[in-house]
């Protein structure tokens, strides 16, 4: 699938505006494939700018840490994500006793709910059960949407199933597998 230049050009803003992206310019090569490859299955289906920007926003900063993490520039800590320090290997005493008592702390990353996550979560909710229930109405004997409620919605596990549904687990496994690649067909 080849992006269009508007889409193109969202991302590309997205990146550069995520405080991450400073002093970390030389990795937007990096940044802007990492985001694509994230988002590529669900841009297609966000009908709104504003909603998409939302996601992208999102998809972005998640694609950034990844990037950093990978690349050496941050570390995961208990607390937060914390950037590396490039010490040469050659001056590594000097610089032992000037960075043994800093504390740096960063702010965790907001994911809570606001309006346009909750609007994201709701067209891609939208599009899942639309698709199950025509990949249900395709195939009734196949039981997929009872395999749905039970398994994501009850929590049941394979086994738990196979038992209420009168099928072998391995059934069961093989039909939750073809679902969910059918659901994701429903997003290319």
């Amino acid at each position: 699938m080849e992006l269009a230049q508007d889409k193109i050009n969202l991302i590309e803003k997205v990146i550069r505006s995520n405080r991450k992206f400073v002093n970390n310019e030389d990795l937007y090569d990096d940044f802007f494939n990492e985001t694509c490859k994230r988002s590529l299955p669900i841009i297609s289906t966000v009908t709104s700018d504003a909603t998409l920007e939302v996601y992208l926003r999102k998809v972005a900063t998640s694609s950034i840490l990844n990037v950093l993490k990978d690349s050496g520039r941050l570390r995961r800590t208990r607390e937060s994500y914390v950037p590396t320090q490039e010490v040469p290997l050659n001056d590594t005493n000097s610089y032992s006793n000037v960075y043994a008592n800093i504390n740096i702390e960063y702010e965790p990353i907001d994911f809570d709910n606001g309006p346009e996550d909750i609007a994201v979560k709701n067209e891609v909710l939208q599009i899942v059960i639309d698709s199950i229930h025509q990949i249900n109405n395709a195939e009734p004997e196949k039981q997929y949407l009872d395999l749905y409620k039970l398994r994501y919605q009850e929590g049941m596990t394979q086994s738990e199933i196979a038992q209420e549904l009168n099928l072998s687990q391995s059934e069961v496994s093989k039909r939750l597998f073809k679902l969910m690649k059918k659901v994701k067909k429903a997003f290319n």
